[in-house]
Formats: structure tokens, sequence, C-alpha cells
């Protein structure tokens, strides 16, 4: 059986690389004020920083709904296929719940994943859904696999500002305000599918090491599996910088670290200037 792959778009996948990749991207609304725009399809990433930077309106993203899931799966079976679906978290958007359901009426021809995670570690459990198919696996050991694994994602980001998942609600105000104080840089981490506040440094330097010494802590790297990195905004120049900082994690194990810029769903609400490491952990 030929099996498709089916992502949305806070996995930071746009339509241009799902389509070289033959991936299906149902992408999230991204409303600035009356306009909307499709996440990675009619609003660059770089489009999106430049009105996010420029104007002071908040936007606001929107879940995909039943309807667009079921479309995409009836699409992707209509020939005898199955599907493997990848989410983002559902504690941070019900787009899982709207796939599910969707999912229902397929009888076991379509699989959801709830990812557990977003953005770029969202990304890397998609990486590894593709290998599984492209290595033959069957719907049941791909949808077994990617639950045995999408709990040893780690997803670490440095963070310019708080201010952005506050207004979100993603964090209380309180928390907001502590990761605020004397100018630190905040460190969240996504943990069991929430966004969390594990540790603030004053100043560049000291975060990258701050950064370097929890990716160290969370288990070690596991090179065998899919990782990256990523930066919000116009610039990747605070990431290479890290890069740079952290340059014994990776030497040794690998020529390049994929880098990523990230997108509208998840930059509407870390901001520009945040840097991000994903990988799974040994």
């Amino acid at each position: 059986m030929s099996i498709k792959l089916i992502v949305d778009s806070a996995s930071d996948i746009d339509a241009v690389e799902a389509e070289k990749r033959n991936i299906t991207m149902l992408p999230m609304e991204v409303s600035f004020g009356e306009e909307t725009y499709y996440d990675g399809v009619n609003l660059s990433r770089n489009e999106f920083f430049e009105k996010l930077i420029e104007t002071d309106v908040f936007p606001k993203t929107s879940q995909i709904n039943k309807f667009r899931f079921d479309e995409a799966f009836k699409n992707a079976v209509a020939d005898g296929s199955g599907a493997i679906c990848v989410t983002m978290s559902s504690k941070l958007s019900a787009t899982y719940q709207s796939a599910a359901d969707a999912a229902k009426k397929y009888g076991g021809q379509v699989r959801v994943i709830n990812s557990k995670n977003a953005s770029i570690g969202e990304r890397i459990l998609i990486d590894y859904a593709q290998r599984l198919i492209s290595e033959g696996h069957s719907l049941d050991e791909i949808e077994s696999s990617l639950n045995a694994a999408k709990g040893k994602i780690r997803l670490l980001a440095l963070l310019n500002t708080l201010q952005y998942l506050q207004k979100g609600g993603r964090i209380s105000l309180m928390t907001a305000f502590a990761g605020g104080l004397l100018n630190v840089k905040p460190v969240i981490a996504v943990k069991d599918g929430e966004v969390k506040l594990i540790g603030k440094a004053l100043g560049s330097k000291k975060s990258n090491n701050l950064l370097t010494q929890l990716v160290e802590k969370s288990g070690g790297i596991d090179f065998g599996m899919p990782y990256a990195v990523g930066y919000s905004g116009l610039s990747d120049d605070l990431l290479n910088k890290y890069l740079s900082d952290s340059a014994h994690l990776w030497h040794g194990h690998t020529d390049a670290v994929p880098p990523y810029q990230i997108g509208s769903t998840i930059g509407a609400h870390i901001g520009p200037g945040a840097i991000a490491v994903a990988f799974f952990a040994k």
C-alpha cells in the first residue's frame, strides 16, 4: 500500500517545500486585523515578520477545521493509499482534534499523530515519518514508531522576549513579567505538548551557553535521527552565532546542521529574534 503524508504549516514546512517532498501541507490561517492569509502559501516568512515588526496589530492564528482535513484525506486515499497525518500539539491548537474527527470515517486508512510539539520539533517527527514511509513500513508500524519516538523529541528555544507568548495566551502575564526582569533572555521548552519557561540568562553569550547546557542535560542528541535548528525574524545572524558558540555539540557528528526559518504560525507567538534547537534525545 502506498502511504501519503499530510502535515500542517505549524511544522514550518511551506507550500514550496511540501511540493518538492511530495507532502500535502495544510496551512493555518494568520490574520492581521481584517487581512487573512494562509501560512506558507500567500504569506512568506519574511513578509510575515515584516508585518509583525511594522504593525501594532497582534496577529491571530486559526486552527485547521475538520472540513479541510476531510478534503485532504479524501484526496489522499482515493487511489487506495493510506495516509499519515502529523499535526501540532493538541495542547497548543484544536487542529489535532479536527484531524482526528475527520479521520474517523476512513476506517483506519488515515492515521493521525499528535506530535505534542510544533515548529522544528514537529518538523523532525515529520522527517522521521517520511523516512519510515520510504523504507516501506506499514501504516501500523509507522503509527507505532512515531508515537513511541515523539516522547524523545526535545525542542528548546532562546527568545528575545516573552511578550508575544503572553499576548497569544500561551503563558501567563506573571510568567512573562518574571522572564522580562533585568532584560534577561528567556529559554523555553515544549514539555508534554505545552510551552514552559525553563531558564533565563543575562546577555547573548550567557544565553547561548545556557541553551547549550540545556541541550546537553536533555539526554544528548541522537544523531541517527532527524535534528534541526531554527530562527525567527528576518536575519539568521543570531542562529549562526549560536552554532559557532555550540560547535562542540555538532563537531564529529555532522557536517551541517539543517537551519530553518520559523513560520508565521509559531512566529506569531514567539516574535522575532528567537533561535531554537530540536532533536531526539538518546
